[in-house]
């Protein structure tokens, strides 16, 4: 991103805090809601890495959240297999009110053009259309949906459509979908195409090739966001479940019941960006591993890869690792061969590794000549 750009949103993010008065409040989130608020019922930031909570605000309050249920629908929809395998769509699973991707009866598909469709046009008739494909009805899968929500650990969140449409019991919090948004982010289909601007898809009958364009308009509004989706019923309000990613870091913003949530993200992004470093895992210190049988008594081993963590500020925290490799290992052993792993841990919570290799090479000794042993007939000769 440019100089300028960047300093035009830097400046954003300082006229919002002074507007709002901001008062840094250490704890479970770092700016507490009292002390900083924005215009939503319910609204957190969360480091994607580690899940850490950055803002939060309401953050448990159950709320209706409008068409980023898609989120769960499009995941678990690129979750199936055959995603390529063609298929013509139930035609009463289409039959829905609200956006769609424009699926007729008759129409060929795949589960992939379905999940754009979701994540881009924010398809209705393409939520219904996977939820039937997959589990043979829209109630099996939102069963589907609310187990997955459990696994997650969204213990605030009942799903009851596919697709978000308002409904008794169908409702969720933004800590939650900030959950459901990280894991989502995990799945690289869904994350490229939850961050692409228009989507090139084929359905039809016959099928043919059409662009989608993505309802997230934070993709050409703010240069570092990545996705995810937008939502909206007039009882919801503006739902957004967004993120963006800048040196490193990547951030989650929920807002439910936003009405202006573009700004609010930006705002957000360009307040807690600055309070999140990148820490890079190495190993302290030297690790030899013994070696028996070898030229050498040992070799020592280097961490092939150097993963990256989060760090928010105030809450750094001890980083310790934990070598997991055999006592010993027999000669011959050549310089890049795997012998095990280090695990770097934050607080008794695994936080990155990386696998171990010899950094060197210890060749076989070789073996001495043993002395010829005095026989019978040396002693006979001897004497």
């Amino acid at each position: 991103m440019g100089k300028k750009k960047r300093a035009g949103l830097a400046a954003l993010g300082a006229a919002v805090a002074l507007l709002f008065g901001v008062t840094p409040a250490w704890g479970e989130c770092l700016v507490s809601g009292s002390d900083y608020t924005v215009g939503a019922k319910a609204a957190v930031v969360m480091e994607a890495q580690t899940g850490t909570l950055l803002f939060a605000q309401e953050a448990h309050k159950k709320l209706p959240m409008a068409s980023t249920t898609k989120i769960m629908t499009a995941l678990l929809t690129l979750e199936q297999e055959g995603l390529d395998e063609t298929f013509t769509v139930d035609p009463v699973a289409i039959q829905v009110e609200g956006s769609s991707m424009g699926l007729q009866e008759g129409d060929a598909v795949t589960l992939r053009a379905l999940a754009g469709g979701m994540l881009t046009a924010s398809g209705n008739d393409a939520a219904g259309a996977a939820a039937v494909r997959i589990d043979g009805s829209k109630e099996a899968f939102v069963q589907r949906m609310n187990r997955r929500a459990q696994e997650l650990g969204m213990l605030e969140t009942h799903f009851v459509t596919p697709s978000g449409l308002d409904a008794e019991e169908h409702y969720s919090t933004a800590y939650d979908m900030a959950l459901l948004g990280r894991a989502a982010l995990q799945n690289p289909v869904f994350a490229e195409m939850a961050g692409q601007k228009r989507l090139a898809l084929t359905y039809g009958n016959p099928p043919y090739r059409r662009s989608l364009l993505n309802h997230n308009r934070l993709l050409s509004l703010y240069p570092d966001a990545i996705g995810i989706k937008t939502g909206f019923t007039k009882k919801a309000g503006r739902c957004l479940v967004s993120a963006a990613q800048r040196d490193g870091v990547t951030l989650i913003v929920v807002t439910l019941n936003c009405g202006d949530d573009w700004n609010t993200h930006m705002a957000l992004y360009e307040r807690y960006f600055p309070m999140v470093t990148v820490q890079e895992l190495r190993p302290q210190g030297e690790i030899p591993l013994p070696v028996t049988g070898g030229e050498a008594p040992a070799v020592p081993l280097r961490a092939t890869e150097s993963p990256v963590l989060a760090q928010v500020q105030g809450q750094e925290g001890k980083i310790e690792g934990k070598i997991f490799a055999p006592n010993f290992w027999y000669a011959p052993i050549l310089e890049g061969d795997i012998v095990g792993k280090i695990v770097y841990y934050k607080e008794g919570q695994p936080v990155g590794e990386s696998p171990l290799a010899a950094a060197a090479t210890v060749r076989a000794a070789a073996l001495a000549e043993e002395p010829r042993k005095k026989g019978l007939f040396f002693w006979l000769k001897g004497r």
